[in-house]
């Protein structure tokens, strides 16, 4: 565990809400701007995919970044650069510019994000106790962000609500500028005490680096998290495509529909508090696996449940609380596979990942829906996803004898 000196500090917890719930709020009003300015469902479709085109492509460039010049100090830049964008939104009402702006202030918003996961790992030195504290507090800010943004948004439209934007990230670079810098550099030769001095190359992302990064999934910990962290992301697109649909299907209204997924992100805020026990109970590699498994077969049984609420919402609240658990694991794990100088790296490999599934994953599940039906959906994309646990597990047995040789 880390010494004292090393615990995160409490100004990291409150940058947490603040960091996760700026991606959150922004992601919630551009839906409702475009429809004020009268675009059709195509358009915002677009403007809300957007906003992962730059992540997808420049994650692991950041990430290295954070590494090479000091994780707060690139967090910061880019928490104002989407303070600077935010009144420039209700200054656009045409599709193409604000395309291009919500693609800009998208990669920001996410990189942002990345920096206070980065900077957490370093500071926690890889502690799940501390990792889930994190996550906790994180998931207070994805649930508040958007009560607020529509409450923003009902009492004055896109000016008072992209205002809230600005303040957000006031208030989210005043935790971040309380909070230390972790050390970097020592990876590549130069001393951890001192930054180093950013060059016009620096600017520009690099092969070699990249090259790097993916090198990391060589290392059996960080294949097997990564590999947990797609199946993790497609119970995600299934719940944001799939189930929305089944469930209207039903007839269930928006305020149940609302009060279902209200459940697993209180739950799963919940779970991540467990993080650090139940990494003690045993190999946390199989037991990340377990869990995000029984989350597999919690998603896909809903056509199984009758339609009966009670029965969604236990469903619901308990994939929360097991993704909550996992979460914090996962990222520890990562970190101490990688060690205190790849932090950022790690980061953007996993956020590389992510924003590639959630591309890729809910148009998939959409085939499947359109062609067999919603119902047998479930049961198909289950199954699929099962079988893709079979190769993780090897990998995981691969993974616990590595960590058993060097225990040894």
């Amino acid at each position: 565990m880390p010494s004292p000196r090393s615990r995160p500090p409490a100004s990291l917890y409150v940058a947490g809400p603040f960091a996760m719930g700026y991606t959150e709020l922004y992601n919630f009003l551009i839906p409702l701007y475009g429809l004020s300015l009268g675009m059709s469902a195509g358009e915002i479709g677009m403007l809300v995919g957007g906003r992962s085109l730059l992540s997808v492509f420049l994650s692991i460039h950041v990430g290295v970044l954070m590494d090479r010049l000091g994780t707060r100090r690139v967090s910061l830049f880019f928490v104002w650069t989407a303070m600077a964008m935010a009144p420039v939104f209700p200054l656009l009402p045409w599709f193409w510019p604000l395309l291009l702006l919500q693609i800009v202030n998208g990669g920001a918003l996410q990189f942002a994000w990345s920096g206070s996961q980065t900077l957490i790992a370093q500071l926690a030195e890889g502690e799940a106790e501390y990792l889930g504290r994190f996550s906790f507090f994180a998931r207070i800010g994805t649930t508040l962000a958007p009560m607020i943004a529509g409450v923003a948004w009902d009492l004055g439209g896109a000016w008072p609500s992209y205002a809230l934007g600005f303040a957000w990230g006031a208030a989210l670079t005043l935790a971040l500028l309380r909070a230390p810098e972790a050390p970097v550099g020592a990876g590549e030769g130069r001393d951890s005490r001192r930054r180093a001095r950013l060059r016009v190359g620096d600017v520009l992302p690099r092969l070699p680096d990249y090259i790097r990064c993916f090198a990391l999934m060589a290392i059996p910990a960080v294949a097997t998290t990564m590999a947990i962290h797609f199946l993790r992301t497609a119970t995600n697109g299934v719940q944001s495509s799939l189930y929305v649909v089944y469930l209207k299907g039903l007839g269930l209204n928006g305020t149940k529909i609302g009060i279902l997924f209200a459940a697993i992100e209180i739950t799963s805020g919940l779970g991540s508090l467990f993080a650090g026990r139940v990494m003690r109970l045993g190999d946390p590699q199989r037991t990340m696996l377990s869990g995000t498994v029984l989350s597999i077969v919690l998603i896909c049984v809903t056509p199984f449940l009758g339609g009966i609420f009670a029965l969604l919402f236990v469903a619901q609240a308990s994939r929360g609380w097991l993704q909550g658990v996992v979460q914090p694991m996962m990222f520890s794990v990562q970190a101490k596979a990688v060690g205190p100088y790849r932090q950022g790296s790690v980061v953007g490999l996993r956020q590389t990942m992510n924003r590639l599934a959630a591309i890729v994953i809910p148009p998939a599940v959409g085939a499947v829906a359109d062609h067999w039906g919603a119902g047998p959906g479930f049961v198909i994309l289950g199954t699929v996803l099962i079988v893709l646990c079979a190769p993780v597990t090897l990998i995981t047995r691969r993974a616990a004898r590595t960590a058993a040789d060097r225990a040894a």
